[in-house]
């Protein structure tokens, strides 16, 4: 009798009929079922919740063995078999499987650890040539294909999250969680290339550019699926340039998609042999295994490529895939059966029997350099004929000498990976950068030693090819927007400040302006470092004198012209206008952080008194408008009047209260004080509720009375907060914050209060 069938939700929100376990009772039979039943679906679908959920911490433990079992657990007793769900066992395996091959933990090349220019036009992802070079948001720069194909989920440098392809670029492998808005922008961009990025390596590389151009042709090809002429067009750009593993891995595509197995894998061997730490080739085999059905072995180089650079997204996507197809009950054997990676199967319709990757191992012995010296190179000629479904994985991956596999001690059987490879992934412990440093003084390793292309001659270097198209001086902190042109940040802020549109193109910022990241193009930086430096120290100095000249507090002081300030009390202000954005930034980025504050005049612009204010927190909003926080410091007298940028300046001298020094003054000045703050609570108290809930909201609740009146230039702060809360005519209150001393204002602030009781009691 077949088994009755079960209603479950696919990954895509469609209902879908799974086949019930077998055991279960009546209660799965779908129709007619009575409460008790429903109870029990219920019941039972807690309990595999709750069993994913196991899964999922035991993963995130390191408890591999149980995450497993919790996991199969889950999908015997009906639990939907969503890869996605799995994202914490294949984080969990990756590890398992780095300390079981002694693999270090990812240490990133330097872009130009093999010298000279060829270093920095490099792709931070594939390592070939920058072609059709694109800066991402954190500022870091790939080449077109490796964006577009979505190879990996973020930078391999800071691990920033990539924008994702467009929705156009189908070939991706694997998809990507939904972007932020800037991502999503520059991703509806379609990558655009970085303008001057792109012009340098035309310039100094014309020949490297054209070759690149034609590989991407070769990828268009592959990606409309025209195998034939891809591979027609790979060995004719093979036979010109033998040393381009980009367009190797062009022609392993093509032989793939002709479902020439052998050959693919003989051309991705090849490219390993010269560059063995390179993730994407792992991945690229992985798949032509994984579509000869050799799911096993498809596995063990996902977890390779994932071991190398833990955010290639494709791979991560293909273990979910694996995994959740091993897991499932009819696949999986009773218990988790102790084995090597050899005991998987080769074909997909046999039952799987999941290895183990907890078993304690040793390292495998290394084989000595003569040993690995001896080892020859793969042909990378095309080998006819398609593979036969029948063959094992050892066949695909035999070189010309299988004998040579002798040399290394097994402790497991690795049927994937090839000769070459065992010699260089079983026997490392060092970083990525370690390994290039390595190969880089190996003579064997052709590509890393003739593809220097060496320093650029001095003939093709121009400063102008540096140069802001805004201030038309040297690059300083360039950055690049989505549209692909690069500014000063200086520049583009005070251009954002104005309309949120590249001053080029006209292409819309906005998403750029709200995300307010302006991350420094780091590959334009380290040109100019390199072969600028002279003009880079000029334009350097410049920059901190202009910086000197603003971070001065009392010549050339930023005034706002707006409403009145007073020391120790709040000023929240809402900035909107293009000048003062530009002055806040400015306050900011010297450091200061200091501005002035000062009430318009008819006559002088703004008045001859006022109070800086210190900024203590800014919070930006989408348009470019900001609202800050400060808080009122030091009083000022304006001493001469100027302009810069269109905001006003000042020099000024700070103002100080007179300090008392009889004793006898001191104590009639206490006991005014101490009259004055009586008769200011009493004023605030008999306040209606709803003026002191405004009040206490924007002000804050009026400061404690001081023991020492003179410990502070400005006296007492609830004298200001006072004058702050007080409607009198700002002519009045302008004159309280010019007095210089505590006596008079003492004096003035009662005359007020006086007169504000007498209307309370009325």
């Amino acid at each position: 009798m077949s088994s009755p069938a079960v209603a479950r939700s696919s990954p895509g929100g469609s209902r879908e009929m799974a086949p019930a376990p077998q055991g279960r009772g009546r209660f799965w039979e779908v129709g007619g079922g009575s409460g008790l039943r429903l109870e029990r679906a219920a019941a039972e679908s807690e309990r595999w919740e709750l069993l994913l959920r196991r899964g999922e911490l035991l993963a995130l433990g390191g408890h591999l063995k149980g995450a497993l079992e919790a996991f199969a657990a889950a999908l015997r007793r009906g639990a939907p078999a969503r890869p996605e769900c799995l994202g914490a066992l294949v984080d969990c395996l990756v590890f398992n499987y780095r300390l079981r091959h002694g693999l270090s933990w990812s240490a990133v090349p330097a872009a130009g650890a093999d010298g000279g220019a060829c270093g920095l036009l490099r792709c931070l992802g594939c390592r070939g040539f920058l072609s059709e070079p694109v800066t991402v948001p954190c500022g870091h720069s790939y080449c077109r294909r490796c964006l577009r194909r979505e190879l990996r989920a973020r930078c391999r440098l800071c691990r920033d999250r990539l924008p994702p392809a467009t929705a156009s670029a189908t070939d991706a492998e694997g998809t990507a969680p939904r972007p932020p808005p800037l991502a999503a922008a520059i991703a509806a961009s379609d990558f655009r290339t970085s303008v001057v990025l792109n012009h340098l390596a035309e310039k100094w590389f014309p020949g490297q550019r054209e070759r690149a151009r034609a590989a991407g042709r070769l990828g268009e090809l592959l990606h409309q699926g025209r195998y034939r002429e891809a591979l027609a067009a790979a060995c004719e750009a093979l036979r010109a340039e033998p040393r381009d593993l980009i367009v190797k891995i062009y022609r392993a595509e093509s032989y793939a998609g002709l479902q020439e197995f052998k050959a693919a894998i003989d051309d991705l061997n090849a490219v390993l042999f010269q560059l063995p730490d390179w993730p994407e080739v792992y991945f690229r085999k992985g798949k032509v295994l994984y579509d000869a059905g050799f799911l096993g072995d498809a596995l063990q180089l996902f977890l390779q490529c994932l071991a190398l650079d833990e955010d290639f997204a494709p791979a991560k996507l293909q273990v979910q895939k694996i995994l959740c197809d091993l897991l499932l009950p009819e696949n999986l054997k009773e218990g988790l059966k102790e084995s090597s990676w050899s005991s998987l199967p080769c074909t997909k319709n046999r039952p799987f029997d999941f290895p183990s990757v907890m078993e304690e191992s040793q390292s495998p012995s290394e084989p000595s350099p003569k040993q690995s010296e001896e080892i020859p190179e793969v042909t990378s000629e095309p080998v006819k004929g398609s593979l036969n479904r029948a063959q094992s994985a050892q066949s695909i991956n035999s070189t010309e000498t299988p004998a040579r596999e002798d040399c290394l001690k097994r402790v497991f059987s690795e049927p994937v990976l090839s000769v070459q490879e065992k010699g260089v992934l079983l026997k490392r412990k060092l970083s990525l950068l370690e390994q290039d440093m390595i190969v880089n003084e190996d003579g064997r390793n052709k590509l890393k030693k003739q593809g220097a292309y060496g320093d650029i001659p001095e003939e093709l270097i121009d400063v102008s090819d540096f140069e802001c198209s805004l201030c038309m001086r040297l690059f300083f902190e360039p950055v690049t927007t989505p549209c692909g042109h690069s500014f000063c940040k200086n520049c583009l802020e005070r251009c954002l400040d104005h309309a949120p549109y590249c001053p080029l193109c006209k292409e819309s910022l906005k998403e750029y302006l709200a995300d307010r990241r302006y991350c420094v193009t780091q590959l334009l930086e380290e040109l100019i470092v390199k072969y600028l430096p002279d003009e880079l120290s000029e334009r350097k100095k410049i920059y901190d004198e202009e910086t000197a000249e603003l971070s001065h507090l009392t010549k050339n002081v930023p005034i706002f012209v707006c409403t009145m300030a007073y020391p120790t009390v709040p000023c929240p202000l809402h900035v909107f206008e293009p000048r003062y954005r530009l002055m806040i930034r400015r306050s900011i980025q010297t450091g200061t952080k200091q501005f002035g504050m000062c009430v318009s005049d008819t006559q002088n612009s703004f008045a001859d008194y006022g109070c800086m204010l210190q900024i203590r927190n800014v919070h930006f909003l989408p348009d470019g408008r900001s609202v800050v926080d400060t808080v009122g410091g030091k009083r000022f007298r304006v001493l001469k009047r100027g302009m810069k940028d269109g905001y006003c300046t000042a020099d000024i001298e700070y103002l100080e209260d007179v300090k008392v020094e009889d004793e006898d003054e001191i104590k009639n000045l206490r006991e005014l004080h101490d009259l004055v703050y009586s008769q200011a609570c009493s004023w605030f108290q008999n306040l209606r509720d709803r003026f002191r809930s405004q009040i206490l909201q924007h002000f804050g609740s009026m400061p404690e009375r001081e023991e020492n009146l003179q410990a502070t230039p400005n006296g007492p702060a609830w004298c200001w907060w006072l004058l702050a809360v007080l409607p009198v005519d700002p002519r009045y209150q302008l004159a309280v914050l010019s007095m210089k001393s505590l006596k008079e204002r003492l004096t003035k602030i009662q005359h007020i209060l006086t007169y504000f009781s007498r209307d309370q009691s009325k």
